[in-house]
C-alpha cells in the first residue's frame, strides 16, 4: 500500500512538473496573477494591518500581473529575447565555467540585462503599471496625471528596482532556461511586488522606513480610508462621565508630572490623554482627565489649591458642557520632510487655513540626515472639517499642497485622506 501511495505521489509530482514546459505561457499568466494580488494582501494585512481588504487596489494589482508580468513579459522575455539573442538558451545550460569561457555569450547576457532594466522597465513596465492601477482604481482616469507621476516618482522607482531586479535578471539570463523565465521572474517579484505596493499602492505612509532605508528621495503618496478616532474628542468616549482639561506651564522640575499624577489619581480622576514636554527652561502639561460626575468639582479643587502646583499656574476646563459636535466630514494628515529652511511650516499652516481646516494636533522636529549631513524640518499635522468636499476639491487641496512641496523643494509629502464614509 505504501508503495503504491508513493509510486501514485510521484506520478501526480512528474505530471505536474510537466506543466510549466508544456504550458508556459498559461503558467506564467496564472503564477504571476496569483503572485501579485498575494504580495499586495501581504502588504495591507501585515504591513500595513488593515482591518478591511482595498480590494479595488488589489484588483489593480492583479490585473497588472495577469495582463502585464503574465502576458506581455512571457512575450518580451521568452519570444522577443530569444529571437534577439537566439543563443541565450543554450548559453544558459552550460556549466558556470563554460559560460566565463564565451565572450559572445557574456556580451549578449549583460545586453540582455541591459535591455530589459534600462529600456524596458523604464519605458514599458512602469507606464503600464501606472496606468492600469489609474485604470482600475479611478472613476474618472486621468493618464496626464499618470504620466506626471511615474516623472516625479521614476528616480525614486528605479533606485528601487535595480537592487532587487538586476542581480535576479542576471540570474535569470544566465542560469534559466527559457520555460523557467517567467516564473523565476514571478517568484523575484513576490518580493519586488511588496515593496511597489508599498510604495505606490496609494496607501503608506512612510514606505521610505518600509523599504528600510533602501528607498528614499522625493515621494508623493496618498491615502483614503475611514476617520478613526484619533479625532474623535475624548469628551465623546464616554457621555457618563464629566471630562477636564488640565495646562501647566512654569520652570522645569524633576517630579512635576509625578506629583499631577498623583493629584489626579488621589481624586478619583483617570488620565485618558495627555502630553508633557520640556522645551529650554519651561515644561507645559496638556492633560485630559475623566471623572464621574460628583467627584468633578474635587478633582478641579485639588488642582488649583495645591501650593507647589500652584507655581505652574494650573488651568482646569470643564470640556462636559460643551454641546456634541457633528463628526467631520473629513480628516487630513499630513507628512512633509525637507531640508531645514525658513517658511516650511508657514507655507504648511496657509494652505490650511485657505481650505478652512482646523488643525487638530501638529507637531515639527528638527533632526539630522545621517546620509547627507544636513538639518531636516519635519512636520506632522492633522487636521479635519466639517465642510463637504467633493473629489475635485480634494484633488485641488492635494494639488495645492503638491505645489507647496515643489516650491520648497521638499524630499517628502505624505497625505492621508480620512473620509467620513
Amino acid at each position: 500500500m505504501a508503495t503504491s501511495a508513493a509510486r501514485s505521489t510521484n506520478t501526480l509530482w512528474s505530471k505536474v512538473k510537466k506543466v510549466p514546459v508544456q504550458y508556459p505561457f498559461m503558467f506564467g499568466v496564472g503564477i504571476s496573477t496569483i503572485k501579485t494580488s498575494f504580495s499586495d494582501l501581504l502588504v495591507q494585512k501585515v504591513v500595513e494591518k488593515r482591518d478591511e481588504i482595498d480590494w479595488k487596489r488589489n484588483a489593480a494589482f492583479a490585473t497588472f500581473g495577469c495582463i502585464y508580468l503574465g502576458g506581455v513579459q512571457y512575450a518580451i522575455y521568452v519570444n522577443g529575447f530569444s529571437r534577439l539573442f537566439p543563443s541565450a538558451a543554450s548559453f544558459s545550460a552550460k556549466s558556470v565555467k563554460e559560460k566565463l569561457k564565451d565572450g559572445k555569450g557574456m556580451r549578449n547576457l549583460f545586453a540582455q540585462v541591459f535591455l530589459d532594466q534600462a529600456v524596458h522597465h523604464p519605458l514599458m513596465y512602469f507606464p503600464a503599471f501606472y496606468c492600469t492601477k489609474e485604470f482600475v482604481m479611478s472613476e474618472k482616469p486621468d493618464y496626464l496625471k499618470v504620466l506626471n507621476d511615474y516623472r516625479a516618482n521614476m528616480s525614486e522607482d528605479l533606485t528601487a528596482l535595480w537592487k532587487v531586479w538586476v542581480p535576479s535578471t542576471i540570474i535569470n539570463f544566465a542560469f534559466m532556461p527559457m520555460h523557467a523565465r517567467i516564473p523565476w521572474v514571478a517568484g523575484t517579484s513576490l518580493i519586488w511586488t511588496c515593496i511597489l505596493s508599498a510604495m505606490r499602492g496609494g496607501d503608506v505612509a512612510h514606505s521610505d522606513d518600509l523599504a528600510m532605508g533602501n528607498v528614499s528621495g522625493a515621494s508623493m503618496k496618498i491615502l483614503k480610508e475611514g476617520i478613526s478616532d484619533m479625532w474623535t474628542c475624548p469628551v465623546e468616549m464616554d457621555r457618563d462621565l464629566n471630562h477636564l482639561c488640565i495646562s501647566c506651564n512654569g520652570a522645569h522640575k524633576i517630579g512635576w508630572v509625578a506629583l499631577l499624577a498623583k493629584i489626579v489619581s488621589e481624586n478619583g480622576g483617570n488620565v485618558t490623554h495627555s502630553k508633557m514636554i520640556h522645551l529650554g527652561t519651561d515644561f507645559t502639561v496638556l492633560m485630559h482627565v475623566s471623572v464621574k460626575p460628583e467627584g468633578a468639582e474635587k478633582l478641579k479643587k485639588a488642582i488649583l489649591s495645591n501650593k507647589e502646583l500652584g507655581t505652574l499656574q494650573p488651568r482646569v476646563s470643564d470640556l462636559t458642557k460643551y454641546d456634541k459636535s457633528p463628526p467631520p466630514e473629513l480628516g487630513f494628515r499630513i507628512h512633509c520632510v525637507g531640508e531645514d529652511r525658513p517658511g516650511i511650516l508657514a507655507a504648511i499652516a496657509k494652505q490650511l487655513s485657505k481650505k478652512r481646516l482646523s488643525v487638530e494636533n501638529i507637531t515639527t522636529e528638527i533632526r539630522l540626515n545621517t546620509k547627507t549631513k544636513k538639518r531636516e524640518f519635519v512636520i506632522n499635522a492633522d487636521c479635519i472639517t466639517h465642510v463637504q468636499m467633493d473629489d475635485d476639491g480634494r484633488q485641488v487641496f492635494v494639488n495645492d499642497l503638491i505645489k507647496v512641496k515643489n516650491d520648497l523643494n521638499l524630499d517628502v509629502m505624505d497625505i492621508l485622506i480620512h473620509t467620513g464614509k
